[in-house]
Formats: structure tokens, sequence, C-alpha cells
């Protein structure tokens, strides 16, 4: 079955607590069921307990979909990644998810609005066995401990971001770890979401939905400006406002059972919420009938 979902950064930022810093988490929720959405992941001004977080959730007909967890891997072991999740994955486990969704950010520039994007790091070769077989290990104790199905999320300003970080990661992790396909960063990053699709849908169990405007992201590219800035500039936008093809992108996930979140950050003060949360959630819709996923 799918179900869609919506993450709150269209309504409030995790990385720039100020870009939304105004809307109430009541109107986040309350928009985002008007729009049609059923779910939600979290977001910074969600309670972190279950027994406060459920009630407010339910009062709007939302289910908790997952959360984003920063792993630190590359400069810790199995044992410490499980300590320090260990509050995150019981309020995940708690409120009934299927999936944790986990990036390496332990050296990422993704949240320094100060960095451009060509000073991402890129991991040696030297180190990526190591650090799949960490992760493999930190899914799998994961799963055992917790029930949670590990999803990792490539991402902008990070190691896993090219279409071949996306393989080679996938390549060097085990059948434990599962891919979330974020559709904008795979495009960003300069890579095609649906070949993507294609080749790792047995291991893909979440999926992110955010467009790209075009000419932002070639401005973005040539001026080298960081994450942050282009985000302000309304690089991503909804499903179905950008240049992606998703009922391409789609029709590689036949068989797919899970949520398929619109996760598309923006300004609020330029892209009203409301708004763009019933537009990604009609065209994204659409786009998963036309699939002939629904």
């Amino acid at each position: 079955m799918i179900r869609i979902g919506a993450n709150p950064i269209g309504w409030s930022n995790d990385d720039m607590l100020e870009i939304g810093g105004d809307i109430p988490l009541e109107t986040c929720l309350k928009e985002a069921s008007e729009a049609g959405f059923t779910g939600m992941e979290l977001g910074n001004k969600f309670p972190r307990e279950a027994a406060k977080l459920k009630p407010i959730l339910d009062a709007h007909g939302h289910t908790l979909v997952s959360g984003w967890y920063s792993t630190e891997l590359l400069v810790r072991d199995v044992a410490a990644e499980m300590a320090a999740v260990k509050a995150h994955a019981t309020l995940l486990r708690d409120m009934g998810c299927a999936v944790l969704i986990a990036a390496e950010t332990s050296n990422a520039i993704h949240s320094d609005i100060a960095k451009p994007l060509s000073a991402r790091p890129v991991l040696p070769k030297t180190r990526w066995d190591e650090f799949g077989a960490r992760y493999t290990n930190f899914a799998e104790a994961l799963k055992a401990e917790y029930g949670l199905q590990l999803v990792y999320h490539h991402h902008m300003g990070t190691v896993v971001q090219t279409e071949a970080e996306i393989d080679r990661f996938m390549g060097v992790t085990g059948p434990a770890v599962g891919l979330l396909l974020d559709t904008g960063h795979a495009t960003w990053g300069g890579g095609d979401p649906a070949r993507i699709a294609r080749h790792w849908k047995a291991r893909i169990h979440h999926v992110h939905c955010k467009d790209i405007r075009e000419a932002v992201m070639w401005r973005s590219n040539r001026e080298d400006w960081s994450f942050l800035e282009s985000v302000l500039a309304g690089v991503y936008t909804v499903p179905g406002d950008g240049l992606i093809d998703y009922v391409r992108v789609l029709r590689e996930l036949q068989g797919y059972s899970g949520w398929i979140v619109v996760e598309a950050e923006q300004d609020p003060k330029k892209a009203e919420p409301a708004a763009y949360a019933k537009l990604g959630h009609a065209n994204l819709a659409r786009f998963i009938k036309e699939a002939g996923l629904a």
C-alpha cells in the first residue's frame, strides 16, 4: 500500500530555525491535513516523547512517518552510534514507524550557509569499505533492537551526493541498509532518479519527492552557492512544479509499498505553505495514479 505523507520542512526548516520559526506546529499539521496528507515526518517543533506527540498528531489525522537522524559513523563506532540513536529510535518505535531515515553528517556542509557546495566532503576510496561495514552493522543493530528499517538519505553537501556515490554506498553495504530515494537531491546531484529507482528498487523502502527549479539550480551551480543559499533562492519546489518527470520515475517503483513523502524545503515567506502543500499532494497523487502505483 502507498500512502502520501509530508515533511514539515515546507513550513519550517531544521537547518535554519529562523525560516518559518513563527509558524506554529498546529498550523503545519492542520494545513497538511487539509491538503490531503495523512502522515508527517518529524521536525524541530515536534515533541520527542510518544505520549506527548501521539495525541497531537491524532488530533489532525496524522500518522508519524519517520524522522531524520544524523549519523557520525565516519568518526565513531557502531556501539557509540547505537547509544546516540537511542532516544530517536525509541520514539519512532513507540510511534509505530517502519523506517529510520539516516544520513552521514560528521563532515557535511549542507547546514552551513557560508560554505559553497563545491567545498563538500568527498570520501577517499580507501574509506568506503569501512564506512559500508559500519553502516551495515548499524542497520542490523537497529533492526534487531528496535524493529526499524534503516533508509539512507543521499543529500547535497554530504559524502553521498552523486549518483556514482549512491551506487558505491549501496555496493559496500549489505541488504540491511535500505535506500531513501530523494528525487530532488538525486537530480541536483547530477543523477537520474529513474535509473536509481530501477537499479536499487529492491532496497528502496522510502521515497522523498521534491522538484527542482532548473534556472535556480543552474545559477547555484554556476555561481557556487551554498546549499542553504540555494534553498532560500527557491531551488526546490513541490512535485510537478519543476523539471522532474515524476511519472517516469515512479513507473520504476512497481510493487513499492510504503510512504511517498512531499519534502520540499522553501522559504515560507516566498512560497505560501498551505498553497504549495495542496499543489504538491494533488500533483503527486495524480503522478502515482498515472504511473500505475495507486
